[in-house]
């Protein structure tokens, strides 16, 4: 039985849940996380600690909860994410402050609250939950697809970095699955007077779309499983539907404008 020691962000829900319920099965030591334990009293899929990812002293405390109970630290999912919406020009800047604390900055201080650990065990390896969307500026999605881009990015710099202590870092990036994030994303207000009114409503509607067909988030849970098992690991790792997974292909291909073309005609715009 695999005794490795994961801690998960933002676990107690869609796909963090299915990462910790996965791997719990599969023997390892899995803490998840969530900003008040209290409010799952009947959570028993695995160990959930409170933790706030916006907050630079929650995150180490976190840490040392975990090294605290196992005294080390072996994996960690950088899941805790939250989604937006909104045409740029109307996004209100606090909301825009908020996905980037949590989606990039979030990552960013867990990534420095457990490098020293598994530095002084000369081994590790820190996954962290991007979004295809990461790849591509998508409309009325810019705020998202920026953060998790900038996250994947960033990831490519930290694996280089870090590659001479015996630390792996990757990235991971679903597609659409099934989970509650259109339930908790933000969505900038359909202001009567705007000028985009007609057609992030049309966006918003084919996005929620998207999410409730989505596929099962076990399939990323998998996929993360395969990952752990790698000695070395790809930088990027898309996961999710064909279509999806094919998309990036186009864009690395397929001249800017022509590339557009097929987003505008995806969104109806």
């Amino acid at each position: 039985m695999d005794s490795k020691v994961v801690l998960i962000t933002g676990g107690s829900s869609g796909i963090g849940k299915a990462i910790g319920t996965f791997l719990a099965e599969k023997g390892y030591q899995v803490y998840g996380t969530a900003r008040s334990v209290q409010q799952y009293p009947e959570f028993k899929a695995f160990k959930l600690i409170d933790l706030d990812v916006r907050e630079d002293a929650s995150a180490q405390r976190a840490v040392e909860v975990v090294l605290e109970k196992e005294g080390r630290l072996d994996i960690l999912i950088n899941n805790a994410g939250v989604g937006i919406t909104g045409p740029a020009e109307e996004t209100p800047q606090d909301a825009i402050n908020n996905v980037f604390n949590i989606n990039f900055y979030g990552p960013v201080r867990m990534m420095k609250a457990v490098l020293p650990q598994m530095r002084k065990q000369n081994s590790g390896l820190i996954i962290n939950i991007t979004s295809i969307a990461g790849f591509m500026g998508l409309p009325y999605r810019g705020f998202y697809s920026a953060s998790k881009g900038a996250l994947g990015i960033l990831t490519e710099s930290i694996r280089m970095e870090t590659k001479g202590f015996g630390i792996k870092i990757t990235n991971v990036a679903p597609g659409d699955f099934a989970t509650n994030i259109a339930a908790g994303r933000y969505h900038a207000p359909l202001l009567e007077d705007s000028p985009y009114k007609e057609a992030y409503s049309s966006a918003l509607s084919s996005m929620d779309e998207h999410v409730d067909s989505g596929g099962d988030p076990m399939d990323v849970a998998r996929k993360i499983f395969r990952i752990i098992q790698q000695n070395q690991p790809k930088v990027h790792n898309p996961v999710g539907a064909f279509l999806q997974k094919f998309s990036l292909s186009l864009k690395r291909i397929l001249p800017d404008k022509l590339y557009e073309r097929l987003l505008l005609n995806h969104y109806k715009l």
